[in-house]
Order: C-alpha cells, then sequence, then structure tokens
C-alpha cells in the first residue's frame, strides 16, 4: 500500500512509500545530515537513491542540482512522485538504471558531490536473505558490492570532490581500504551509536578525491536515543533541520 509521509517529522516535505518495500530510515537522514555543502558545489549525485530520501532532505540545504540513480522501478516511481509532490523537479532529476551505468549517463568527474547508502552486508549463496526482493536488493551486495560504490565515487566525482557514504562499524577497515585504493582520502569520520554504552551500528565518512595524505578527523559520537528510549537532542536536531 502506497503511503504519504513527512519526510523530517513536520509538514515541509513529503515522501511517497509502499509498505511492501524498504522505506528510507534514519540511515538516510544521518547521511544526509552528514553532508558539507560547500561553497561553489554545483552538482550532487545519489547513488542508489531509493525513494530520493536523500535529495529531498539535502533540498533543504543546497540549491544545487541533485540527482539520483535507482534500479528498481516501483522505488524509482516512488522517488519521482515525491519529487513532484514538493515542486522539486526544477532541482531533484531521478534517472532510473543500474548505478554501474552512472559513468555512461552522466560525464566522468561530473559531480562536486557524492553520496552512497549502500547495501551493508556481503552476499553468499550461504547468506540469510528477505524474501522480499525490494529488501533484500537494499541490504545485501548482491546487485553491486561497497569495492564497486566507491570505484563509481572515484570516476564520477571531480578532484577535490567529497564522497559521503553511511556503513557498518565492521566493515570500517573494507571501506577504508577502497577508498585509498581509489584516490579518496578519509577526512572525517563518526561513529553512531543507539544508545550510551552500546556498541555503534553506523560509521559516517567524507573522503575527498585525489587530495593528500593527511590525519583522519574523528568526530564526536552520535548518539540516537537516551535512557528512555526518545530520541536524544542531536537526533532531534536532524530532524528538525530547517525548521522555521
Amino acid at each position: 500500500m502506497i503511503i504519504k509521509n513527512d519526510l523530517l517529522g513536520y509538514r515541509r516535505l513529503d515522501i511517497y512509500q509502499d509498505s511492501e518495500m524498504f522505506h528510507f530510515s534514519i540511515d538516510s537522514m544521518l547521511l544526509a545530515d552528514f553532508v558539507r555543502i560547500k561553497k561553489g558545489t554545483k552538482k550532487i549525485l545519489d547513488l542508489g537513491t531509493g525513494n530520493a530520501a536523500i535529495p529531498l532532505f539535502l533540498s533543504l540545504k543546497t540549491s544545487a542540482e541533485i540527482h539520483g540513480i535507482e534500479i528498481q522501478e516501483a522505488v524509482y516511481n516512488l522517488g519521482v512522485r515525491s519529487v513532484k509532490e514538493n515542486n522539486l523537479e526544477s532541482q531533484i532529476q531521478l534517472h532510473l538504471g543500474d548505478m554501474k551505468e552512472a559513468p555512461q549517463l552522466f560525464k566522468n568527474q561530473a559531480f562536486d558531490i557524492v553520496i552512497s547508502n549502500p547495501p551493508f552486508f556481503k552476499y553468499k549463496p550461504s547468506s540469510v536473505i528477505n524474501k522480499n526482493e525490494y529488501l533484500t536488493i537494499a541490504r545485501h551486495e548482491i546487485k553491486i558490492t561497497l569495492e564497486e560504490i566507491i570505484q563509481l565515487a572515484n570516476k564520477l566525482l571531480k578532484n577535490s570532490g567529497s564522497f559521503y557514504l553511511i556503513h557498518r562499524p565492521e566493515r570500517l577497515t573494507d571501506v577504508l581500504i577502497a577508498l585509498r585504493e581509489n584516490n579518496l582520502e578519509p577526512k572525517r569520520l563518526k561513529f553512531v551509536y543507539p544508545k550510551q554504552n552500546s556498541k555503534p551500528n553506523h560509521i559516517l565518512i567524507e573522503a575527498m578525491k585525489n587530495t593528500n595524505h593527511s590525519n583522519l578527523e574523528i568526530l564526536p559520537p552520535l548518539v540516537i536515543y537516551d535512557e528512555d528510549g526518545k530520541w536524544t537532542e542531536d537526533t532531534l536536531k536532524i530532524y528538525n533541520y530547517g525548521r522555521d
């Protein structure tokens, strides 16, 4: 069933979702909030945009041209509908297709910022996967791997452009190795914790293309829930972004 929700918990942006598909989650909001829009940013690309949650959030932060590419047609259609609902067709352009074909779709080194909220889990024949195809593609590296996404980011970014990624802490070594191998230097890292005194369950990383090796900045962690199970002030700031 298709439903319309508030993207950030208040009436400013609407997003269409399907109860049988993979909904946008807090992962997308964390990543979009983590993105730094620098002076001169003109073009942004979201790889695996889903129903366009990240482009919608970023429209609150910038007037730059935002593109998203999505392989699943039904999910892509929800994104198109959400963009139209918010009258953002002049800023956000969505493309139906395999992100592996993005270098052919877009001119190489065309983007100032590339973003990805990718499938987190490696796939092998013994993997336990969801019977729902939408969920399986969103969560497991069936259509594309972490390394392939990072290779794409390198191809699509301008020199000194920024790549933003959210992933799982247990894949941090894989992420850092793949970034270095593709001329993307890690610059900022933030750990995300569900609660205080718990283990982190996400990492947020910013890397820059063809820049000198330098010290990686470890940012203060983000804790999502307090001891009572309510959003912390830092989480509320994300969901209140741009609120008047």
